[in-house]
């Protein structure tokens, strides 16, 4: 286990609870709690990554911790998917979002563009209205 074990295993637990709630119908999807999926679940992960992989030494997690931490931002990914109505099976990596989050410094930015939520609309559309 690596140092970034008990960060993970707590990031693990609760990306299940969130979903469960989600799906269970107990928590509210609206864009605000999408954006809470993203800043404190989905980003959280996504950065747990980078540090590990830019601290200054390379910290290499086991199979199970990366498979957990993965599995967790994809959890808060598909809440935040179905905040806005859209149910999705995600099967991201965390490099790919990881790289994504390092080009856009903005989780929301990441999540749509890994996601397509939401759909982004055609700018000459925009600057036509």
């Amino acid at each position: 286990m690596s140092r970034y074990g008990p960060r993970i295993a707590a990031l693990a637990r609760r990306a299940e609870r969130d979903r469960a709630a989600l799906e269970a119908g107990e928590a509210a999807a609206d864009s605000e709690r999408a954006r809470e999926y993203l800043r404190e679940g989905a980003g959280q992960a996504i950065w747990c990554y980078v540090e590990a992989r830019t601290g200054g030494r390379l910290v290499a997690f086991s199979e199970a911790e990366f498979a957990a931490i993965e599995r967790a931002m994809n959890d808060w990914l598909e809440c935040y998917a179905r905040c806005h109505g859209v149910e999705l099976e995600a099967e991201f990596t965390v490099r790919q979002a990881a790289e994504l989050l390092l080009e856009t410094r903005n989780v929301v930015d990441t999540a749509q563009l890994l996601t397509g939520v939401p759909e982004r609309r055609n700018r000459s559309a925009r600057a036509s209205r």
